[in-house]
């Protein structure tokens, strides 16, 4: 099958980023969306070209009834097209009063990842790829804002984290549905997405198209790019406190006072991540207190627990480690 010029862009993605070699094997994510649907018939298009081994994954979360029902038979439709594995995890949600469940977005996020590296691991296989695309950055770049965030929360979504790859994150939402259906692909549209329910579908539904009309129409466009530029500035920091902290046997008071402000939360975060392996709940009131205790010029040793950590002043040293 010739290369079309979506394929041929995915093809410098995934050079420019360096998102798999020859011979990868990938564990898709189909939702039935025309994100998820483009992303696999990209992939299956570049299969023998780069030798790539795929297998199509599908979550039937049953919280739409027959709508669910109906985006797993595309899914396995698909499959069977390409001529592809897959596999099916079907959990049961209560559909009722959606808004109400208290952080159902990630609590449904948690169940996806956590599937997709299950089949990733039971298969031997390298990566997983899932069809985040140029919308999807510009809507999370908007909602981290809105909450909050630092240079590390604007880099927002990357094309490559760790086993995640997203060959379609340049790719706007436009080209992706004319790419669908010139080649004639069937795809699912969640109604839920087209409502304000959550928050992405009111930055998506509201406040995007407001923004356009009587502000900037490249709004996203503009968002999508501070993303790019912040995240190549914090990978910068955080590649430089790592082989700061590398380089340290212990972590010293004098020292950390000398490193500049950005340096020294990468420096803790760092620290905090090594010793819990994760980063999850830790937020910069807690680090705020943590250099607090560096800055004090109180002689008596200091201490300050939170989050199943334990952060010690004792003298020249700053001791994290776990309660």
């Amino acid at each position: 099958m010739p290369l079309n010029n979506l394929a041929k862009k995915i093809q410098e993605n995934i050079f420019h980023h360096r998102l798999f070699r020859r011979g990868a094997k990938i564990v898709i994510g189909v939702s039935g969306g025309p994100d998820s649907v483009c992303a696999l018939d990209i992939l299956n298009r570049l299969k023998k070209k780069y030798n790539l081994s795929l297998i199509v994954v599908h979550i039937n979360y049953g919280l739409r009834g027959k709508d669910s029902k109906r985006d797993e038979e595309l899914a396995r439709q698909l499959a069977n097209k390409y001529s592809l594995k897959i596999k099916v995890l079907k959990k049961t949600q209560k559909s009722k009063n959606l808004q109400a469940q208290p952080n159902l977005e990630e609590r449904l996020r948690k169940i996806r990842y956590d599937f997709f590296e299950k089949v990733r691991k039971k298969n031997n296989f390298d990566f997983i790829a899932v069809g985040h695309n140029f919308n999807d950055q510009a809507e999370t770049v908007m909602m981290r804002i809105l909450r909050g965030t630092g240079l590390r929360g604007l880099g927002a979504i990357k094309f490559k984290n760790e086993k995640i790859i997203r060959p379609l994150l340049n790719v706007k939402r436009s080209e992706i549905i004319a790419h669908l259906r010139q080649n004639k692909i069937p795809y699912r549209i969640d109604k839920t997405n087209l409502g304000t329910d959550f928050t992405r579908n009111q930055i998506r539904n509201r406040l995007f198209p407001y923004l356009e009309k009587n502000f900037n129409p490249k709004i996203q466009e503009l968002l999508c790019s501070l993303s790019q530029s912040a995240s190549n500035d914090y990978d910068f920091i955080q590649q430089f406190s790592r082989e700061w902290l590398n380089c340290q046997k212990e972590l010293k008071i004098s020292e950390l006072r000398q490193l500049h402000p950005s340096i020294l939360r990468e420096v803790l975060r760092l620290k905090i991540e090594k010793t819990l392996s994760h980063l999850r709940e830790i937020e910069s009131a807690h680090l705020n207190e943590i250099i607090k205790i560096i800055e004090s010029n109180k002689s008596k040793d200091q201490k300050f627990i939170f989050k199943g950590l334990k952060v010690e002043r004792k003298g020249d040293r700053l001791v994290i480690g776990k309660m």
